[in-house]
C-alpha cells in the first residue's frame, strides 16, 4: 500500500510522519559505522534560524555572492521562464534571496509561489513574512521532504509553467548519485517546459572554505550541535551537546566540505530507548557540502537529463547560478 504524499494529510498526521521519519533515521544512522546523519535534520524552526545567522556572518561567502549574481542579473535570470510562472523553491528556509527573483518576475508573471521546507513552523512563519512584504504574491506553502517525491501544487494557475529554483548550496550536500536522482526529479516536477534554476557552490582556495564552515563566533557549531538537541527534544534522546565538538574540514581528493560532531569521552547515549556507545575520538559526519568546478557541475546535470541553457556568476566566480533545461 503506497502511503498518501505529505501535504495531502493533516497537519498533525504529517508532523506524526516526519517524526517516526527522524526517529528511523537517526537510529540507523547511529548504527552506521562510521555514523553520519542526513543534514536535514538540522532544519527545525531554531536550526533554521541559525543557518539565516549563518548566512550573515562575514566568513559566509555564499549568500553574499549569490546576492551579488541576483542583485545584477535577476531580470535576466528570469526572462526565459515564460510569460506566466510558477516558482517551487525546495528547502526555502526565509526566502530573502528569493523575493529579488519574484520582484523582478513581478505580479504580472507570477502567477504562484510554492516554498517548500520540512519546518512547519519555521515554513509557516517565513510565508507569513513575505505575503506581508508582497501582498500581490500568492503563496502556497508546502510543507514536505523535497528529498523525496513531492505534488507541485497548480491550482491557482494551471496553464503556468513551473520552475524549481533551487538556490544556495544545497545540491552540495548530496553525493554526485543523489544529487543526480535529486535533479532529475526536479527536471520530473517541472514539467514539459519548465526549468530548473539551480545555485552551485564553485571551488576555491581551502583556506576559504575552512573559514566559512569554522566561524569565528561558533554559530555553525551551535548550527551542528543543535541537531542534538533536536533528537533530545523529539526522540527522548539524552546527549549533553557540550560533549561534542564540532569540526569541519576541507576533504581534497573528494573536493567536499566535511562536518562532524566528534565526542569529546567515551560515553553512552540513548536514541528512543536505544544505547549506542561512542569512543572518546568518534564521530557523527552531518554534512558533506560538494563544491563545483563548471565542468563538474555540466556532467552533473547532463546525467539527470539536464544541459545548461544559462549561466550567471559574481565577479570574483565564487558562485554561480545555472539555468537548466531538459535535454532533446
Amino acid at each position: 500500500m503506497t502511503p498518501p504524499a505529505e501535504g495531502t494529510l493533516g497537519a498533525a498526521t504529517e508532523v506524526e510522519l516526519a517524526r517516526e521519519r527522524f526517529r528511523r533515521d537517526a537510529l540507523e544512522a547511529l548504527e552506521t559505522t562510521p555514523k553520519q546523519l542526513s543534514p536535514k535534520y538540522f532544519y527545525d524552526a531554531h536550526g533554521s534560524e541559525l543557518f539565516d545567522a549563518i548566512c550573515e556572518l562575514p566568513e559566509y561567502y555564499v549568500t553574499r555572492a549569490e546576492t551579488e549574481i541576483l542583485e545584477s542579473h535577476a531580470r535576466s535570470i528570469v526572462a526565459s521562464w515564460g510569460d506566466r510562472v510558477r516558482v517551487v523553491e525546495p528547502g526555502a528556509g526565509s526566502g530573502l534571496k528569493t523575493r529579488l527573483v519574484l520582484n523582478a518576475l513581478g505580479a504580472d508573471r507570477c502567477a504562484e509561489y510554492v516554498p517548500v521546507d520540512i519546518s512547519r513552523e519555521y515554513l509557516a512563519s517565513a510565508a507569513s513574512r513575505l505575503r506581508a512584504d508582497l501582498p500581490w504574491l500568492r503563496v502556497t506553502p508546502l510543507a514536505a521532504d523535497f528529498t523525496a517525491s513531492f505534488e507541485v501544487p497548480t491550482h491557482a494557475d494551471a496553464g503556468a509553467s513551473t520552475v524549481i529554483y533551487f538556490p544556495g548550496s544545497t545540491i552540495g550536500n548530496f553525493d554526485p548519485a543523489e544529487a543526480e536522482r535529486l535533479l532529475a526529479r526536479f527536471a520530473r516536477a517541472a514539467g514539459p517546459g519548465g526549468a530548473v534554476v539551480l545555485g552551485v557552490d564553485l571551488k576555491k582556495s581551502p583556506e576559504v572554505l575552512h573559514a566559512a564552515y569554522n566561524d569565528a563566533q561558533g554559530v555553525t557549531a551551535a548550527f551542528n550541535r543543535n541537531v542534538l538537541a533536536r533528537m533530545n527534544r523529539e526522540l527522548g534522546a539524552d546527549f549533553e551537546p557540550s560533549r561534542f565538538a564540532h569540526y569541519a574540514f576541507f576533504e581534497p581528493v573528494k573536493g567536499r566540505i566535511e562536518m562532524h560532531l566528534v565526542s569529546l569521552t567515551r560515553q553512552e547515549v540513548t536514541v528512543s530507548g536505544r544505547r549506542f556507545r561512542f569512543a572518546e575520538g568518534e564521530s557523527i559526519r552531518t554534512e558533506c557540502s560538494y563544491k563545483y568546478d563548471l565542468p563538474r557541475a555540466e556532467s552533473l546535470v547532463r546525467a539527470a537529463g539536464l544541459g545548461i541553457a544559462d549561466m550567471w556568476t559574481d565577479p570574483a566566480r565564487r558562485f554561480a547560478v545555472l539555468e537548466l533545461r531538459p535535454l532533446v
